[in-house]
């Protein structure tokens, strides 16, 4: 049991005073034989056990009474799992909310979905605990946001759902860093999440530096998770695979490919209806979805004539969750997609520039060329998709240059250089090159995304089939796509504020593996790398929410269903203008995985700290704790009058015989 002015309790000793009176009144008086008394005493031997049971029942209801008027002074809290009053009032009560898209998962029909209850079960709670400031840092701003009371926190916009993914551990820096510069005491700290993995990220190295800072501020913040773990396994999820436009006679139209998935099967076949809209004109087809993923591939929609550029939706019926039932796209004529491969050496690299001049779509052109590294500076990057890098790390004015592309949604894929380790870039480093004999074979690869992933139709790549003969080790914070038989990374992605940046640990070279000879691994990953990069170029663009840094201040909406303030257009799934550039903008695919953090695994990122947790679900409100100091007043009131009634005199017996 927690309580809000536990000071109080060190008046509890007091309970005792009836007992300390009763032993003072037994020693105001002392015991006079007298030879007459006995034959009164031993007429009263008979009533003797019941007057000292009453005496005994009547002490006890007076400490009753007195403890319970204490308890109740001291105000006692139902949901002892808080552990947060023993302290009295905070210095300041810091909120973390995961805005993600999986937070508007309402399961089982229910109401309100995860983000609006958790909201509104926390605003009574924070009423009754009471602190001295507040602070709100969501998911999408990630910037500290001081509100007056409470009841503020449900008019800020700043709780609204969002499209974009959270990101826990840097929610956490945020909170630390305003702890800290704000010097801060006692402070309770309260993260509303559904605990989906690739919110927290719990392989980031970050989590052991900012469990560190927080340890060495001993007690004095306390973490407190509302968990909303529940989901629904029948929840489906739409997403567009890809858009692709082409000639159809005197015109043209568009192939869109789009997925249904599930968690959890039923029998038969269930037809899901699925509504196309190319702006404002809509047609729709049926999918029979079966098992947990069904696709429909290249469905055509004829384009009106001289329409080169526009945008789209594709949506299936509303369910427990509306974030994942609907997403659009954009689509232009396709321009040329450039790569450029810096290296010195043109025979190496040869697999690769040729990988990235085979276009596996008639309609795309690709062009590919190999310079040295001392003409980076000609390149256009204007109407560049992808750059891979053979060559020394990058640093200097190279390095901004390229940091520069990758901010605007460029692709990078970077090869080992042949001698010297160099220095780090993206915060990744090249170590020395493995002297391990013989062949090293592909241990295991991330087939559910990324440049690896499997086909639409659900076939894996050939990645097993790999064999590594060299390959220089890769040491830095990065998200290992790819490892080696062993542990070592094969191909790692670090983390990006735009774009995207690859680094392989080995060569296509036939004396450092078998990735050009082998030729379809190395050529789905070129593509890929290229169309990510094609995402940043032209008029029509794909956008995913909340990933980086875009102003989109003076953007237009022009498809979407939500009132966000057009600062946060960037977080939220629409289509938007921006002068001559048309952007769509969709969650991310990680927010399609339904993974959980495992309980160990969170014990084991707050362990050393004051952590408490508890588990909701959506649509149950009400506080999370709530006072019961009025029980402890009706328990003495009751305790008083079982005491008066104790102490009433026996009725008097009438004699026996006396006359009626």
């Amino acid at each position: 049991m927690s309580f809000l002015e536990p000071i109080m309790l060190a008046a509890l000793p007091l309970a005792s005073l009836p007992f300390i009176i009763h032993l003072i009144n037994q020693r105001r008086y002392q015991t006079v034989r007298w030879g007459a008394m006995m034959f009164l005493l031993e007429a009263n031997r008979m009533y003797r056990g019941y007057a000292r049971l009453r005496q005994i029942l009547i002490m006890v209801m007076r400490i009753l009474a007195i403890a319970a008027l204490i308890f109740a002074i001291s105000r006692p809290l139902a949901g002892g799992w808080l552990g947060v009053a023993a302290g009295g009032k905070a210095d300041a009560t810091i909120v973390i909310l995961d805005r993600s898209p999986s937070m508007r998962d309402a399961p089982a029909g229910r109401e309100r979905g995860k983000l609006d209850t958790a909201v509104a079960r926390l605003i009574p709670t924070l009423e009754t605990l009471g602190s001295t400031r507040y602070v709100l840092i969501d998911s999408d701003t990630r910037s500290p946001r001081p509100f007056e009371k409470p009841a503020d926190l449900a008019r800020m916009p700043e709780v609204g759902p969002s499209s974009a993914s959270a990101d826990l551990p840097a929610l956490l820096q945020a909170a630390y860093d305003y702890v800290t510069t704000n010097q801060l005491g006692r402070t309770e700290l309260w993260i509303l999440s559904d605990l989906r993995e690739n919110d927290w990220n719990s392989d980031s190295g970050r989590w052991r530096a900012l469990r560190e800072a927080f340890a060495q501020r001993g007690q004095a913040v306390r973490f407190h998770l509302l968990a909303y773990t529940e989901g629904d396994p029948e929840n489906l999820r739409l997403r567009v695979q890809s858009v692709r436009r082409r000639k159809a006679g005197d015109g043209s139209e568009l192939l869109v490919s789009i997925k249904v998935e599930r968690d959890r099967a039923t029998e038969g076949k269930r037809a899901v209806p699925v509504q196309f809209e190319i702006e404002g004109a809509r047609s729709q087809a049926t999918l029979e979805l079966e098992g947990t993923a069904s696709e429909l591939k290249d469905h055509a929609i004829p384009l009106e004539k001289g329409r080169d550029r526009g945008w789209g939706r594709v949506a299936i019926p509303a369910d427990s969750n509306p974030a994942d039932n609907e997403y659009y796209f954009t689509f232009e004529k396709a321009p040329t997609r450039r790569t450029v491969v810096v290296s010195d050496d043109p025979v190496g690299t040869r697999p690769l520039a040729l990988a990235a001049s085979i276009s596996p779509d008639p309609g795309v052109v690709l062009e590919s060329e190999v310079i040295p590294p001392a003409q980076l500076a000609s390149v256009d990057w204007s109407t560049l998709s992808l750059l891979v890098w053979s060559a020394p790390v990058p640093e200097g004015e190279t390095a901004r240059l390229i940091e520069a592309f990758l901010g605007r949604g460029g692709t990078a894929i970077f090869l080992p250089p042949a001698g010297g380790e160099g220095g780090a870039f993206l915060g990744v480093k090249y170590g020395p090159w493995s002297d391990r004999p013989g062949e090293i074979a592909v241990e295991s690869w991330r087939g559910d995304e990324d440049l690896l992933a499997a086909s639409q139709s659900g076939r894996s790549l050939p990645v097993g089939e790999l064999v590594v003969k060299r390959y220089r080790t890769l040491t830095g914070e990065f998200t290992p796509l790819a490892s080696l038989k062993g542990g070592a990374a094969l191909l790692a992605r670090p983390a990006t504020a735009a774009g995207a940046a690859y680094f392989l640990a080995t060569t296509p070279t036939p004396s450092d593996s078998t990735l050009g000879s082998g030729g379809v691994v190395l050529y789905v990953l070129v593509q890929r790398a290229i169309e990510q990069g094609a995402r940043a170029q032209g008029g029509a663009r794909q956008l995913v929410a909340g990933v980086g840094a875009v102003d989109s201040s003076e953007w237009n909406r022009i498809a979407g269903g939500n009132d966000a303030l057009s600062t946060d257009f960037r977080n939220q799934a629409g289509v938007y203008g921006a002068g001559d550039l048309l952007y769509a903008v969709n969650r991310s695919l990680p927010e399609d995985s339904t993974r959980l953090i495992a309980d160990s695994r969170l014990s084991e990122l707050f362990q050393g700290l004051d952590f408490s947790r508890v588990d909701e679900q959506a649509g149950r409100l009400g506080s999370l704790i709530e006072e019961i100091w009025r029980m402890f007043l009706v328990s003495m009131i009751g305790a008083m009058t079982a005491e008066a009634v104790l102490c009433l005199p026996n009725r008097a017996r009438p004699a026996r015989g006396a006359a009626a």
